[in-house]
C-alpha cells in the first residue's frame, strides 16, 4: 500500500518555494538593471521570468548535474552576489550553486564561496559602450532589435541607435514596422513597449528612440547626424555578400565595423565560441556570422573532432522554411523553392558542410551535406552521420557532450537535452546555437549518428549578438 500524502503539507511546501522564487526574481532584476549583472542558469536567461518559468529551469538544472539544486540554493547564492562589489558581469547561478553543493563546507559562508569563485571580476577593465545600426529589419533583424532592447540595462554595453531599411519612412510604415516589432507569429510578444515618434522618424523602444533611416545605398548614409559614432553596422539583408559590397558600409559617415549575419565571401566567417578569438576586431573590420546550420554544428563537430577526430560525415538538415520560398507554387531561380513551403518537404542545398572548415580547418573536404526544407515556420534539426578515428559507446559519447556543455569555451553553444519527448517547437526561443539531442545518439563502434536542434531565428540571433559584443569588445566578465 502506498504512503498516504500529506497534502496540506505539499501546498505548504509549494508555497514556500513560490515566494523564495519571487524572492529571487526581485534579487535577479535588481541586479541586472541597478548593477548590470545579468544572472543566468546553465545559459537560460532569468531577467524577467515569471516564478513558474524559473522554477522549470531549476527542475531542468537538478536534472542536468544530478544534483538535488533548489531555489533556495539560487536564492543564497543571490543573496551572496548582492554583498559583492563587482563590475558588470554576466554569471551563471546554475554552475555557482552546483559548485557549492560539490564543496558544502567551503561554501556553508556563501559571500566567501562566492568572492572567491569570482575573483578574478576584480581584473576586468571598464567597457565602452557601442553604437549599433542594424541594416535591415527582416525576421534575424527583428529579433536583434528585440534582444538589444530587452537586454540594454544600463545601456553598458551595445546600444542600438538606429535601423535602416529602404523606401519611404512616414507614419505608415512606423506603425507597420512597429507592429511587426510587438507581436511575432512564432515567437510571441515583444516584453516592451514599443510606440511612433513620427517627427523623429522613429520609434521609441523600452522608452528609447530609435531612429528610422531610409536609404538606396550605405554610401548616402550619415550616421553622425544623428548623433551616433563608431557604430558597429549588423547588416542583415543579405543585399551584400562578399568583402567588397560589405566595405561600403564603411564608407558611412559614424560607421566603424560591419557584421554579416550570413555567410560572407572573402571576410572571416565566424562561429563564436570556437574560432571569434582568432581575429581581432583591432585588425579586423567585417566579420561574417556564417549561417544558423554552421552556428548549430560547429560546435558539436568541434568537440567530436578534437576528442575522437573525424574521417568523413554527412550532415543533413531538417530546415524550417524561409522567406526566400514561396507561400504557393511559382516560379522560383531555384529548383524545388517554387513549391508551396507550408505544404511540401523541399529538398534542396545547404553549404553548411563545407563552411564549417572555415571554423575547424581539419574538416575541409571531410563533409558533404544537403537539405530538406519542411513546412515548420521554425525550428530545425541537423543530423550528423560521422565516421571517426576510434570506436565510441553512446554513453561516452553524451558524457563528453554533457561536459562541454557544463563548462570550457562553448557552454554558451551548447545546451544538453535529456527530454525523451522534445519535438522542433519545444526548442523555440532558446539562446543556444546547438542542442544536443543525448536521447537520439545512435553509436556502432566507430560510426555514429547525432540530432542536434536548433532555433534557425532566436538560437543564431545571439550568437550574432555574442559577436557583436566580441567586435566592440563589450563583452564583461563571466562566470561559467
Amino acid at each position: 500500500m502506498s504512503t498516504l500524502i500529506d497534502y496540506n503539507k505539499e501546498v505548504l511546501l509549494q508555497a514556500k518555494t513560490r515566494r523564495a522564487t519571487v524572492e529571487f526574481i526581485n534579487i535577479v532584476n535588481d541586479l541586472w538593471y541597478d548593477k548590470s549583472i545579468e544572472l543566468v542558469l546553465f545559459k537560460n536567461p532569468l531577467v524577467d521570468k515569471r516564478a513558474s518559468e524559473v522554477l522549470k529551469l531549476i527542475d531542468y538544472a537538478k536534472e542536468f548535474v544530478n544534483k538535488p539544486i533548489t531555489v533556495i540554493d539560487a536564492l543564497e547564492i543571490a543573496k551572496a552576489i548582492q554583498q559583492i562589489e563587482l563590475p558588470s558581469a554576466k554569471l551563471d547561478i546554475g554552475k555557482l550553486a552546483y559548485e557549492c553543493y560539490l564543496s558544502a563546507k567551503k561554501c556553508d559562508d556563501k559571500v566567501a564561496f562566492v568572492k572567491q569563485k569570482l575573483q578574478n571580476a576584480t581584473a576586468v577593465k571598464d567597457i565602452e559602450p557601442k553604437d549599433v545600426v542594424l541594416y535591415g529589419f527582416g525576421r534575424i533583424g527583428r529579433l536583434l532589435a528585440r534582444e538589444l532592447m530587452t537586454k540594454m540595462g544600463k545601456g553598458s554595453q551595445l546600444r542600438l541607435r538606429a535601423v535602416v531599411t529602404r523606401g519611404e519612412i512616414n507614419r505608415t510604415v512606423l506603425e507597420k514596422r512597429a507592429s511587426l516589432l510587438r507581436i511575432d507569429s512564432v515567437h510571441g510578444d515583444f516584453l516592451g513597449t514599443v510606440t511612433v515618434d513620427e517627427e523623429n522618424n522613429a520609434l521609441l523602444i523600452n522608452g528609447t528612440t530609435v531612429y528610422f533611416i531610409s536609404a538606396k545605398q550605405p554610401e548616402d548614409i550619415d550616421y553622425t547626424s544623428y548623433g551616433i559614432n563608431n557604430a558597429l553596422i549588423i547588416d542583415n539583408t543579405g543585399a551584400f555578400r562578399d568583402k567588397e559590397q560589405l566595405s561600403r558600409h564603411l564608407k558611412s559617415k559614424g560607421a566603424n565595423k560591419v557584421l554579416f549575419t550570413a555567410p560572407g565571401k572573402g571576410v572571416p566567417n565566424i562561429v563564436h565560441g570556437v574560432n571569434h578569438k582568432e581575429y581581432h576586431p583591432d585588425t579586423t573590420d567585417i566579420f561574417s556570422a556564417a549561417s544558423c546550420t554552421t552556428n548549430a554544428i560547429t560546435p558539436i563537430l568541434k568537440v567530436i573532432e578534437d576528442n575522437y577526430g573525424i574521417k568523413k560525415g554527412h550532415l543533413e538538415t531538417i530546415h524550417a522554411y524561409t522567406n526566400d520560398q514561396n507561400l504557393v507554387d511559382n516560379m522560383h531561380t531555384k529548383n524545388r523553392r517554387g513549391r508551396a513551403a507550408a505544404l511540401n518537404m523541399v529538398i534542396t542545398e545547404t553549404g553548411a558542410g563545407a563552411a564549417v572548415s572555415k571554423a575547424i580547418p581539419a574538416l575541409e573536404g571531410k563533409l558533404t551535406s544537403n537539405a530538406i526544407r519542411v513546412p515548420v515556420p521554425n525550428g530545425s534539426l541537423a543530423i550528423l552521420n560521422l565516421q571517426l578515428r576510434t570506436s565510441v559507446t553512446k554513453e561516452t559519447l553524451n558524457s563528453l557532450i554533457k561536459k562541454y556543455a557544463l563548462e570550457g569555451d562553448l557552454v554558451e553553444q551548447i545546451k544538453y537535452s535529456l527530454d525523451d519527448e522534445m519535438v522542433s517547437s519545444d526548442i523555440i526561443g532558446t539562446t543556444a546555437p546547438s542542442i544536443f539531442d543525448s536521447k537520439a545518439t545512435i553509436t556502432d563502434k566507430e560510426t555514429i549518428v547525432v540530432y542536434v536542434w536548433y532555433d534557425n531565428e532566436y538560437g543564431y540571433s545571439h550568437q550574432v549578438i555574442r559577436l557583436a559584443k566580441h567586435i566592440a569588445k563589450v563583452r564583461r566578465f563571466t562566470y561559467y
